[in-house]
């Protein structure tokens, strides 16, 4: 071990913020015996790591750790008393009995709570390093990763942006020879995980993860390199678990000879006789930081005891699955406004360039959207007003930029991501559905995300390129869904995602773009998200619809003035609007529901349960679905024109009025 230019006083608190996890994870596992927790993952042996990275950190910089980082919270100084309140489920620690041991973060202590799935942790990292960079700010970033994620494709993806944009990221990997029990011979072919830095066009470097003066200085170094040269560096450091990858699983599968040799490289032990080789401090004096260490631990337990109370209260838990909006001051309809006449696209074009006018902090991420102007060229100009800066070509991976959105919001920024086809949100669905969907719920981040998704079928392009998705979003708590039929609706809805600091899933059909025209007023205005439209007031059928199933719905109306069709436009498909459901229900007492998607499943089978649920006394007939074929969408267009739900259109329309 190398001290270099460390005073005595320094290596001696240094050690107490060694020992501290360590005698907490000792205590955690007596708790895990008596019942009081229900799991743990113990970071025994690898203290060094957690602890000499985070103190080479700044304060006010952002650690993404993950479930064996005891260290980083610890040496973070967050209250001992809540991280147990937090561990055993208890209303007062972080994330209000919501979630479990370190899946949870503290925007105060500028830490980032995990997920299960290995490696998105990287990507949200790109996005803090993106919004310090676009800041212009002097910092770094932190995530760790263990070397079992680093075969997961978020490690690609997160490295490859970070190299690609220039990012201060520092990619921290414990590599501790084990990924549950499997081991690294079976999870990699490279002799060092660093190695692997070289191919993203990076600097990586391998080090004894064991020794806390080698972590911290390393890191100290990495952090300067990254701020000073505005680029990301791949640390990989080695050390051993001495337990289980959690207590049930054991550690049957690891050679018992393993054991006996990283025992002796056990960072305490090896700190504590760096410390008496040195003269910094003498045995006794170890022994006594050791019982007042202790001392604390048990008055921290003691007090986490009084936050004990379970207070059930299911409203509660449903508001804090949303950040609360505040207004924008903007004018919440485009009724009464002047307008002039523009095309799907053009509206959407406007809502983009008026919300970069009104967020400095807004960036628009995307494939090709720069100067080519996006696939279908909606972002096209943009980048010549607003610089590459802000409008931001990505890299072919989606849950990385998806990741990196995220971070934006931990920084206080605002993100718009387009996917160039929404089939291609696949790519992204556990960034979505997992992070962003979730993270206000777990622990009070918002995630400003709108994620822009053109949509459906109608020109021929085939099953990878015509998809309508919004039902797989639909069923997810967390998430906004969107889809407009208007050019008014399209720009008014946009702005107002934008505005929202949750993650709003906007749906574009592709076929509108450049088919359908309407007034739309020049200056910025919103459309409540959640709110329905009426678009045609009837007597005899009521139509719940939205997206280009309005305009068929519309056109259906126009060729068949023999029925008074009364359609509803959702506008929004989570939240829905009930009170207009209800309303449109009572005037017809004959309900169809209508959409593109296919019919299993879809947001139709929502409605229609809704509606016998809470409107049996208003219907006359049976709720009806008309919906597109349970296949994948075909490339023949006359195929096509068969799967679509227009096709069943009438037939459902008159099977109601027959009833």
């Amino acid at each position: 071990m190398d001290r270099k230019d460390l005073g005595n006083e320094q290596l001696k608190e240094w050690y107490r913020q060694l020992l501290y996890p360590r005698l907490v994870e000792e205590k955690m596992l007596i708790l895990l015996r008596q019942g009081k927790i229900s799991k743990w993952f113990s970071g025994i042996g690898q203290e060094a790591i957690a602890v000499g990275a985070t103190l080479a950190m700044q304060p006010n910089e952002w650690v993404l750790p993950l479930h064996r980082n005891l260290g980083v919270f610890t040496t973070r100084n967050m209250p001992l008393s809540k991280l147990f309140m937090q561990w055993q489920g208890m209303q007062e620690g972080y994330s209000n009995g919501r979630e479990r041991s370190f899946h949870f973060g503290s925007k105060e202590d500028h830490i980032c709570g995990m997920i299960s799935h290995l490696g998105a942790q990287l990507a949200v990292a790109d996005g803090v390093a993106l919004a310090h960079k676009l800041k212009q700010e002097e910092k770094a970033v932190l995530v760790f990763s263990g070397e079992g994620g680093t075969s997961e494709g978020d490690f690609h993806e997160a490295l490859n942006v970070a190299a690609v944009w220039d990012l201060p990221v520092i990619f921290l990997v414990e590599n501790n020879g084990y990924a549950l029990s499997t081991p690294t011979d079976e999870q990699y072919r490279c002799i060092a995980i660093a190695d692997k830095a070289k191919g993203y066009g990076m600097e990586g470097i391998t080090i004894d993860g064991n020794d806390l003066l080698a972590v911290y200085d390393t890191i100290k170094g990495v952090r300067e390199y990254c701020i000073r040269n505005q680029k990301p560096y791949l640390v990989e450091c080695t050390t051993f678990r001495m337990r289980g990858h959690e207590e049930a699983s054991g550690v049957k599968y690891v050679p018992p000879e393993l054991f006996e040799l990283w025992q002796q490289r056990d960072p305490v032990l090896l700190y504590e006789q760096f410390l008496l080789r040195e003269q910094v401090m003498e045995a006794e004096e170890m022994e006594a930081a050791r019982e007042d260490i202790k001392q604390h631990i048990e008055s921290e337990l003691e007090q986490a005891h009084t936050g004990s109370t379970l207070v059930i209260n299911s409203t509660a838990e449903l508001e804090a699955v949303y950040a609360a909006r505040e207004p924008s001051g903007l004018p919440v309809t485009a009724a009464g406004l002047a307008a002039t006449e523009k095309r799907f696209v053009e509206a959407i074009q406007e809502g983009l360039q008026q919300s970069l006018e009104a967020h400095s902090s807004l960036v628009l991420m995307g494939q090709d959207i720069a100067e080519y102007g996006g696939a279908f060229k909606v972002t096209e100009g943009l980048a010549a007003v607003f610089g590459k800066e802000r409008i931001r070509n990505t890299p072919i991976c989606e849950s990385a930029i998806l990741g990196a959105a995220l971070g934006l919001s931990l920084e206080g920024g605002k993100a718009v991501v387009e996917m160039q086809f929404a089939d291609f949100v696949s790519m992204g669905f556990n960034q979505i559905v997992n992070n962003l969907a979730k993270i206000h719920y777990r622990w009070g981040q918002n995630a400003d995300v709108v994620i822009r998704m053109p949509t459906g079928g109608g020109v021929g392009a085939g099953p990878f390129h015509s998809q309508s998705n919004e039902a797989w979003f639909v069923h997810t708590p967390g998430l906004k869904v969107v889809y407009p039929s208007t050019p008014a609706d399209a720009k008014g809805l946009l702005i107002a995602a934008v505005n929202d600091p949750n993650p709003v899933l906007f749906f574009e059909h592709k076929a509108l773009y450049r088919s359908v025209s309407g007034p739309v007023p020049p200056e910025p205005f919103e459309v409540e998200i959640g709110k329905a439209r009426e678009v045609m007031s009837g007597d005899d059928i009521t139509i719940i619809t939205y997206g280009v199933g309005v305009i068929w719905a519309e056109e259906y109306a126009a060729a068949h003035p023999e029925t008074s069709l009364n359609i509803l436009d959702l506008r929004t498909l989570l939240p829905l609007d009930y009170e207009a459901i209800d309303a449109a229900v009572k005037k017809t007492g004959k309900v169809l529901v209508l959409h593109e998607d296919t019919l299993t499943g879809g947001v139709g089978a929502e409605i229609a349960a809704w509606v016998g649920a809470h409107c049996f006394n208003s219907l006359d007939a049976p709720v009806l679905r008309c919906a597109s074929l349970d296949t994948p969408i075909p490339f023949n267009t006359e195929l096509e024109q068969n799967f679509m739900a227009e096709k069943r259109l009438d037939a459902c329309i008159q099977e109601l009025m027959t009833y």
